[in-house]
């Protein structure tokens, strides 16, 4: 019985401290100790059923078929969640290794796709005036809506012809800038297009400030340039702002989580203090209990008086002082003969207060250290338990002794017997001869 259901609670990946293989013929104690680690490991499984050790050991079959019967069963279902893992597993680990070649086809196929969609061009800009004529003008003015710069190198021939290309250009992109203010683009479109094209704006800006101090034309530009720019440092004076109203959001909450926890945590502790003394509570320490409980009541009213003394004499105090200073040195001496022996009243009712307070305190320790010293349920099923092992070792030494003292008695007339069949024999040896 204790291998059946040791093999059980092992193949439900429960460890039992036990070694059967070596130990096959196990003492009364070692027998019983078994069990106890058997009993102790039902309750974590989530055994329904309850069983004590010597109840196994006295193989009271009413009370040990329905746990075997659930170790049984559990174990069976475990098998059986292994076995689909195993499975599982392995049909993983070979499509690892052999994978179908119309999957893997199809697989390819999909990534290539989603890398296409992914980095296709985009168009980002969109011209608001007619195109350009000549086609270099055009090419540029493509890859500008799709957010490219054309890179072109410069030489001392084309300069001039360069000059009036970056003229025309310049003349367009004002032009564009506008179209711009009279579209009132959103806060999105201008900051996608500051953070796309930074340096280019950095540049046409400083073009155009050159432009406007020496010809005091198109003072339009440099102020949407500054409104932008203004908008843009405005947008991140705000986001980190808010970052930084975020982190103190954060900590808060983390404070609030920690004391939440705390206070739960206490609240646990006084539940679990009140249910064990709930079950420390017998017919007869139901009035030790009682008077207990009226102590505390006690305590908790001295204490909170104690408090309310304390913040009245601290309040007097203050007025107290208050008064010095006021008065000075006009205070008569009879007022501060008055007040000191006032204040040495209330030392002495104070020093009164704290030494009821000790008496209390020592009396309820006293009745603690009363209650613990009385066992309680769980104690006494332990001892009942201890007693019964110890009465069935007591029980079994004593069957043993028993059989040890029949066994020299039976050897004993054995002996006594072939001593007198040898004296017989010797005795007829010696007439014989």
């Amino acid at each position: 019985v204790v291998g059946g259901m040791t093999w059980c609670i092992e193949s439900c990946n429960f460890d039992v401290d036990v070694n059967l293989l070596f130990h096959e013929n196990l003492t009364i104690g070692q027998k019983i100790s078994l069990t106890e680690k058997i009993v102790a490991m039902l309750p974590k499984m989530n055994c329904p059923h309850r069983i004590e050790p010597h109840q196994i050991q006295g193989l009271d079959c009413i009370h040990i078929f329905p746990v075997i019967q659930w170790l049984v069963k559990r174990s069976m279902e475990m098998r059986q969640e292994t076995a689909g893992f195993v499975r599982a597993f392995a049909v993983s680990q070979f499509d690892k290794c052999h994978l179908n070649r119309e999957e893997e086809e199809e697989g390819i196929e999909a990534n290539l796709q989603s890398a296409k969609r992914a980095y296709e061009p985009r168009r980002k800009f969109k011209r608001t005036g007619s195109a350009p004529k000549d086609e270099v003008s055009r090419v540029k003015s493509t890859l500008l809506e799709y957010g490219t710069l054309p890179i072109v190198a410069k030489s001392t021939e084309t300069e001039d012809s360069s000059e009036s290309l970056r003229i025309e250009d310049d003349n367009g992109v004002q032009g564009q800038i506008v179209n711009l203010e009279e579209e009132r683009l959103s806060a999105s479109a201008v900051g996608s297009i500051v953070g796309l094209q930074a340096q280019e704006i950095v540049e046409v800006t400083e073009k155009y400030a050159a432009m406007s101090t020496e010809s005091n034309e198109a003072p339009s530009e440099s102020r949407i340039f500054v409104a932008l720019d203004k908008q843009r440092t405005n947008l991140q004076n705000r986001v980190k702002k808010l970052m930084k109203d975020k982190e103190t959001k954060v900590l808060e909450l983390s404070e609030e989580t920690d004391r939440l926890e705390k206070i739960q945590e206490d609240r646990k502790n006084v539940e679990d203090s009140f249910i064990r003394m709930k079950e420390m509570e017998t017919e007869e320490n139901k009035g030790t209990i009682g008077k207990l409980e009226e102590l505390l009541a006690v305590h908790t009213g001295l204490k909170e008086q104690e408090h309310k003394f304390r913040e009245q004499c601290k309040s007097d105090l203050i007025y107290l002082q208050k008064l010095v200073e006021n008065s000075g040195e006009n205070c008569e001496p009879e007022e501060e003969q008055n007040r000191a022996v006032e204040y040495e009243g209330l030392k002495e009712s104070i020093n009164k207060t704290r030494l009821l307070l000790a008496k209390k305190n020592r009396a309820i320790a006293s009745l603690i250290r009363q209650l613990d010293d009385v066992p309680g349920r769980t104690e006494l099923t332990q001892y009942q338990r201890r007693f019964m092992e110890l009465y069935n070792q007591v029980s079994t030494k004593h069957k043993e002794t028993k059989q040890y003292y029949t066994l020299y008695n039976t050897l004993d007339d054995t002996k006594l017997y072939l001593s007198k069949e040898l004296s017989l024999l010797n005795s007829i040896q010696d007439n014989y001869n």
